[in-house]
């Protein structure tokens, strides 16, 4: 191997996947540097793609020429076309995906991507000279050297997870941080802050009483993400719904002297669109109850998905609240809900193309600009990789 390049991505996921793609399909020698390749394309969160505001940025990426719309459809585990009592215009495609089966998905696409290499490393330094990007050194000592980078490191970078009063470093539950590569970046004149996202709590399916909630079916006509490919091939499974209460309330509020949101130990920017059930109750405390949604994980796993709980409460808390909720009374979870903090750079110091202003050369795309959707991600990639091998 030569470790010379036209265009370097840093980060394996949704915007690094359709960055790293674009670059090569448009003829770039491409290497793709992923810490872990079992992880391409994991969905973080929910393993949910498209929605109100989002659908609309996925059949955009597929008119480009990307891959996202392709790897949902194959995906879908359900599909729905919201906002269907409103005219066409703002109907908005949405689909829960097969977690794991997404992320094969995608390592097949990356596999047989012509000019496109994959090199599992962790990025510890960018090199620029004379206000040029030249490549970055890895954490082992290798130099990869290439005429464009684009970094879309996702929440790794000095990611800081809580649950409560406790802090644990990493990018992802269970995944290092990645120490050091901001400062390299930052210290070129680049400036960083802080953000904040967070996620549910995970449960186990075989503990749920699915005869106190409610159906959600999917919808099995002819709508799909993708304008090319087959249909959705994939069985449908139901989502399904139920309501907080007051008794759940009651049990948040008594933890939240703990959460590190209302605490002090929290203070970074978090997405508007997608709140924490203790930042709900604190906004809306006139209102009784919120809906919730238990959303399958896949085709083959009793992993389910709260969404609507998205919390860095107390573990004993979160346990508490949802045993409050009839549907969810002998509840067993996966692991709770956690809040991460992460760096991301200020998305003004970029121009249209995604190329820094201060570094020639150096692109950014996903959620180091402070976006917070797979969506977002995919769309910046595809604008950044695309300009990159330009």
């Amino acid at each position: 191997m030569k470790f010379k390049y036209d265009v370097l991505v840093i980060g394996g996921g949704h915007a690094g996947c359709e960055a790293a793609t674009a670059a090569a399909n448009m003829g770039a020698r491409t290497c793709l540097i992923t810490m872990d390749m079992n992880k391409i394309g994991q969905m973080s969160c929910n393993p949910a793609v498209g929605g109100i505001a989002k659908g609309q940025i996925v059949r955009e990426i597929d008119a480009l020429g990307g891959y996202m719309g392709l790897v949902t459809d194959a995906t879908a585990i359900q599909f729905r076309m919201l906002n269907r009592s409103k005219g066409p215009a703002v109907w908005s495609p949405r689909a829960q995906c097969d977690r794991g089966k997404f992320i094969w998905e995608w390592r097949t696409i990356l596999d047989h991507t012509d000019n496109l290499d994959i090199f599992q490393d962790q990025a510890d330094e960018l090199l620029v000279k004379d206000r040029k990007v030249l490549g970055i050194r890895t954490i082992w000592g290798i130099e990869i050297y290439a005429r464009t980078v684009v970094i879309t490191a996702g929440t790794f970078l000095n990611g800081l997870m809580h649950i409560g009063k406790r802090k644990v470093e990493g990018g992802r539950c269970a995944e290092p941080a990645v120490h050091h590569f901001t400062e390299s970046i930052t210290r070129h004149g680049i400036t960083s802050e802080r953000m904040k996202t967070g996620t549910p709590v995970r449960i186990d399916r075989r503990s749920v009483h699915f005869e106190d909630m409610e159906p959600q079916p999917g919808e099995t006509d002819y709508h799909q993400f993708s304008f090319f490919g087959p249909q959705r091939k994939l069985p449908q499974l139901p989502c399904w719904t139920c309501n907080t209460n007051e008794e759940v309330h009651e049990v948040l509020r008594s933890g939240l002297a703990d959460s590190p949101l209302f605490n002090g130990q929290i203070q970074s920017t978090g997405p508007r669109y997608c709140p924490s059930i203790e930042t709900k109750l604190v906004t809306f405390p006139d209102k009784n109850s919120h809906p919730l949604f238990l959303e399958p994980e896949g085709t083959d796993t009793n992993e389910m998905y709260l969404n609507g709980f998205s919390s860095s409460m107390p573990w004993e808390i979160q346990l508490e609240a949802i045993h409050k909720i009839s549907a969810l009374r002998d509840a067993k979870i996966y692991r709770p809900g956690y809040a991460i903090e992460y760096d991301y750079f200020d998305p003004t110091q970029l121009k249209h193309s995604l190329e820094s202003k201060i570094i020639e050369g150096l692109f950014f795309a996903g959620q180091v600009n402070g976006t917070t959707g797979y969506e977002e991600a995919g769309g910046q990639g595809t604008v950044a990789g695309i300009n990159a091998a330009l």
